[in-house]
């Protein structure tokens, strides 16, 4: 078991960083969260916008045609999806799309996904498109070329380390085994070394902060915005993210593990539970920036779902189902409520530099 290996990992090395036991508990190939279960939707672990109602797919993918158009129509185009779940929005996308002529004749499918269970069920979401869909497990897997990106709740998964402010200094915080318990066998946060070179990562408005000030570093963030400059830095392509999280960099600790619908201690019982940390986008947009890409956000989920269109979409929906009216107005509620998902989450849109800007997003 996962625990197991991350106990004689720490006995025999000491303590390990958050990100590492994140990623053995996500990613573990026989055992972890990902690799073993199904984890979306209503009666799972968690539910995300696309399972929320079909509109969403259907915004993102017009989205995606759109942006095709606005590359000047490129005869081939790669739809690459990061982190694709159960293959939900990559349908309502692709339903969407199709209205845009010749969009599906240039597109090529993409999902980037490390997880059995999931590619199986994203196999059978997304056969009746009609679509051919290859799998890889990594972006830079894909061949060069116009790419259009699309990651839901992708961001969010990516390992996390904290740093801990003590003693005027910023050290890392571990995790290890907690010398008070009995057993000897739980997880505990301990306090490791000084960060050194990697105090970078902390955002240099807040590297100031108090003793006992947390802050949590998104190395991943860093290596997708590396990996999005490679892909355009000769080719058109856009990559838009929609995620959870606030829209300044803050201080505190967001790490959270979630198992059907409730929050759990996060480092217990690892690989059965889904870990999660909020995406910290201003760090993500000047990581962009400082790459030399066009950064646009981030934009409230419900200001640019509405700004797009869903109401008129809704209507016509509850014109053609009129026996689904309350359901779609409880849809959108959901999506869009400043107290549901129409603030927390928000859309960050990556762009190379020779694109105009893409649509729903206020400023660039």
């Amino acid at each position: 078991m996962i625990a197991d290996t991350l106990r004689d990992r720490i006995r025999t090395g000491g303590p390990i960083s958050i990100a590492a036991f994140m990623t053995e508990a996500l990613f573990d190939p026989r055992h972890g969260f990902y690799a073993t279960k199904d984890p979306i939707g209503a009666g799972a672990d968690f539910i995300t916008a696309p399972e929320i109602s079909q509109m969403f797919g259907e915004l993102v993918g017009l989205v995606a045609a759109q942006t095709w158009l606005d590359m000047g129509r490129p005869g081939a185009v790669k739809l690459i999806e990061m982190g694709p779940g159960r293959g939900t929005m990559m349908s309502d996308a692709l339903r969407a799309a199709r209205t845009v002529p010749g969009f599906m004749d240039a597109a090529e499918i993409v999902l980037i996904e490390a997880s059995a269970a999931l590619k199986a069920v994203q196999a059978q979401t997304l056969g009746p498109s009609g679509a051919q869909i290859r799998w890889v497990d990594r972006l830079e897997a894909v061949a060069p070329g116009p790419s259009i990106i699309l990651g839901n709740e992708f961001l969010d998964c990516l390992p996390v380390r904290q740093a801990v402010r003590h003693q005027g200094q910023w050290h890392e915080r571990l995790v290890g085994l907690d010398p008070q318990d009995e057993t000897g066998e739980a997880f505990a946060f301990v306090l490791g070394p000084p960060l050194a070179g990697d105090s970078d990562l902390i955002p240099a408005r807040l590297r100031d902060a108090d003793d006992g000030a947390l802050v949590e570093l998104r190395p991943g963030d860093r290596q997708v915005i590396d990996q999005l400059a490679a892909r355009f830095a000769d080719q058109p392509g856009r990559a838009l993210f929609i995620d959870y999280g606030p829209a300044q960099s803050e201080i505190g600790d967001t790490l959270q593990a979630i198992r059907a619908h409730k929050k759990q201690p996060p480092l217990e019982a690892p690989g059965t539970a889904d870990l999660t940390a909020r995406v910290d986008f201003e760090s993500l947009i000047m990581a962009g920036k400082s790459a030399g890409l066009t950064c646009y956000g981030p934009e409230p989920q419900g200001a640019w779902l509405t700004g797009l269109g869903l109401e008129a979409r809704a209507a016509a929906l509850s014109q053609s189902q009129p026996g689904k009216r309350s359901e779609i107005a409880r849809q959108i509620w959901r999506l869009t409520d400043k107290e549901q998902m129409g603030e927390l989450f928000k859309l960050v849109c990556i762009d190379s530099a020779d694109l105009p800007p893409p649509p729903g997003f206020s400023a660039g």
